[in-house]
């Protein structure tokens, strides 16, 4: 059974700019700093850097791994900035070069918001009100198109999988709005401590999920990734490497703690052979994966 240990980490996949974008981003926003940088081998998209990273506190993932997926406005950050001149100084940070989607102005949700999209095409929702809690960065999912409806069916799915997981927050759509009766318009939930925004969309959008944002789901052995795997395949697909997409078209990583250490302390004879195999699982065996590294180790 799943632990309340389990860690969620935003992944963000660029074409070749995440050491210019981490970069940027951990100079933008406080408490922030690149963790560890590695490269490897040997993949389908060639040599891949991989960047592990805090902003605000926040632990975030990305990969240098070729233009197989934009990321798009399907997935966001809410940003919690609490006073007037922190709103204003991310949004003239994030916007040079970027591009304005919602201006910094009074809505009805906030006395001041602003949706914008960087320079890397990453989209952030910046929100002069605070929130109650250390987690002031806060991965946002928009619900878009055949999916609109179904916003209230994906919490209560995810809220089921993750242990020791609330719904802190729903605000249905307004009777006016052509949308059936239970729809919501916004959902906050906390999934084994870890908060995520929902929103739903009642226009078209020429945007959906893909592989360019994804969660990373730690686990602590190989009954952890069992379950998430069985969880959230569940009516979606599998994918090489640990990756899954669910019902929704959501991506998930579903990974040991272990290959943290094994991909940061691995000699590269070593490295290389535990990707080999990798790349022949779908769902990850942890023993495989251990005994391809500690048998390289021996050598």
């Amino acid at each position: 059974m799943a632990s309340s240990k389990n860690k969620i980490v935003p992944h963000l996949w660029f074409d070749k700019e995440a050491k210019e974008a981490i970069a940027f981003y951990t100079s933008v926003f406080p408490g922030s700093e690149l963790i560890s940088a590695t490269e490897i081998g040997g993949t389908p998209s060639g040599n891949v850097d991989i960047l592990t990273f805090k902003l605000k506190g926040q632990d975030f993932m990305a990969i240098n791994a070729g233009p197989f997926f934009r990321i798009n406005q399907s997935i966001s950050f809410s940003v919690y900035c609490g006073s007037e001149s922190e709103i204003q100084r991310l949004y003239e940070k994030l916007t040079e070069g970027g591009s304005v989607l919602m201006p910094l102005d009074k809505y009805d949700w906030s006395p001041k918001y602003a949706w914008v999209q960087d320079k890397f095409g990453v989209s952030w929702q910046l929100d002069i009100q605070d929130i109650d809690s250390p987690l002031k960065i806060v991965p946002t999912i928009l619900f878009v198109n055949e999916k609109s409806a179904r916003l209230k069916e994906a919490v209560y799915f995810y809220k089921s999988v993750f242990p020791e997981s609330e719904i802190l927050m729903e605000a249905p759509y307004d009777k006016s709005v052509n949308m059936p009766d239970g729809s919501l318009l916004f959902a906050r939930v906390s999934l084994s401590g870890f908060l995520f925004n929902s929103m739903s969309s009642s226009i078209h959008h020429d945007f959906d999920f893909n592989e360019a944002i994804s969660f990373m789901v730690y686990c602590n052995n190989q009954e952890e990734i069992d379950y998430f795997w069985d969880k959230l395949t569940k009516g979606g697909e599998e994918q090489q490497c640990g990756w899954l997409k669910d019902k929704f078209g959501l991506s998930w990583q579903i990974v040991p703690y272990e290959m943290n250490m094994i991909m940061n302390n691995a000699q590269t004879g070593q490295r290389a052979r535990v990707m080999e195999e990798m790349f022949k699982m779908k769902k990850l065996d942890l023993n495989v994966l251990k005994n391809a590294y500690n048998f390289e180790k021996q050598e």
